[in-house]
């Protein structure tokens, strides 16, 4: 309700904040609350799940006092609001619900999208394991699928996609006002910052999958598994960081009721070809289905906006190829490091893992960070406010 009244004054910047505190404190609580449990109190794996569970909870806490700070920090000029526009307009009670049930509903799915693609895998994954004589590590395979990889990928999914939700009510704004030009610059921008942000991230979370695991995890008997359905699973996040934004565009220009179409046909997408794909692959092929099943998705919501804005996608698609480009050589950059780095350092150690993703992310951020700045992409994309580093690169 409180990012609603927030968003609903053209104020983003409470609601990003909020997102990022909360998926950012509802990971750190499940990681290190079953960490805690099963290796210093030496606790039930039951525990730990609780645990784990219980982590929604702190994050949804994280997320509301950062609200309630920012509610407390600009309470002045709500209550003035509140004068002002007080006898201004008059709503029954039943259509104001009618109107919230309406508008909820959409968002009810998309914040269980994740969830329903997973219940996907509960349903069929061990029976398609089994198919191919994998039914000793299926229920393994599946938790390091659907828990241990997936809290990881969201990660850069969660900042990527609070910086780029911030454009979002400009874009509502401009289309309500059939100011085309403004809302197809800001649309540019959405996709673009949050491309820009999420690409590097989750190709350089792919890259140094096997010190990320360990560092988390630890190797053990199933590291192998996990470094490779890790590998496999970050470059998805970009298709979730999509699905999401997209489905706010829709809400922006009053379009949300294809959003609820465009997850029922990716689901669909995912359950047709979930058993399949793991009989073809095993653990991966669930990655294919939900990678499909999200790309159809987010194509189906690309296609609405186009068809109601008639935005069109020649710039995002250029600047996407050059953003591309500078990832691939980042990524080489990366390979190459953590390379001579695995002549002194065991990824598969924990200790020893951690220096290497140090090293690997500095890399890969300084590389990324001067090819942007050089090229004046970072520039067109935040404006003057990237001055400062390109300065203290000297780039």
């Amino acid at each position: 309700m409180i990012r609603g009244y927030f968003q609903g004054n053209e104020s983003m910047g409470p609601s990003s904040v909020s997102m990022v505190v909360e998926q950012l404190v509802r990971i750190i609580v499940l990681l290190g609350g079953a960490f805690v449990v099963i290796y210093v109190l030496k606790g039930e794996i039951v525990t730990a799940i609780s645990v784990a569970t219980f982590a929604a909870c702190a994050g949804a806490i994280g997320g509301l006092l950062v609200l309630l700070y920012y509610w407390r920090k600009r309470k002045p000029l709500i209550e003035k609001q509140s004068l002002q526009d007080k006898g201004t307009v008059n709503i029954s009670v039943l259509e104001m619900y009618k109107e919230i049930i309406k508008y909820s509903i959409p968002f009810v799915f998309v914040g269980i999208a994740m969830s329903l693609f997973q219940l996907v895998d509960q349903l069929t994954f061990n029976k398609a394991m089994a198919s191919i004589g994998q039914a000793n590590i299926a229920e393994t395979a599946l938790t390091i699928l659907n828990v241990y990889a997936q809290k990881l990928v969201i990660i850069p999914m969660t900042l990527a996609t609070g910086f780029a939700m911030a454009i979002v009510p400009a874009v509502t704004k401009a289309f309500v006002n059939q100011n085309k030009t403004e809302y197809t610059f800001q649309l540019n921008q959405a996709f673009q910052v949050l491309l820009f942000l999420t690409l590097p991230a989750v190709i350089g979370m792919s890259v140094l999958a096997e010190p990320i695991y360990t560092v988390f995890y630890g190797y053990g008997e199933y590291g192998k598994l996990g470094v490779d359905v890790l590998q496999t699973y970050a470059p998805t996040a970009i298709l979730f960081a999509f699905f999401s934004v997209t489905a706010a565009v829709l809400q922006g220009i009053d379009q949300q009721k294809y959003t609820v179409l465009s997850l029922l046909v990716g689901i669909l997408v995912k359950l047709s070809l979930n058993a399949p794909l793991i009989k073809l692959f095993e653990t991966a092929g669930s990655v294919y289905a939900t990678t499909l099943g999200y790309l159809v998705a987010t194509l189906i919501n690309f296609y609405v906006i186009y068809y109601f804005t008639g935005f069109k996608y020649n710039i995002v698609l250029k600047r996407s190829l050059l953003m591309g480009i500078f990832t691939a050589i980042m990524a080489v950059c990366v390979i190459l490091t953590t390379a001579g780095l695995g002549f002194f350092l065991d990824g598969t150690n924990r200790l020893q893992a951690f220096p290497i993703i140090i090293v690997g992310v500095v890399v890969g951020v300084l590389i990324y960070a001067a090819l942007s700045l050089k090229s004046k992409l970072a520039n067109r994309l935040f404006g003057e406010k990237v001055d400062w580093l390109k300065r203290k690169l000297g780039v």
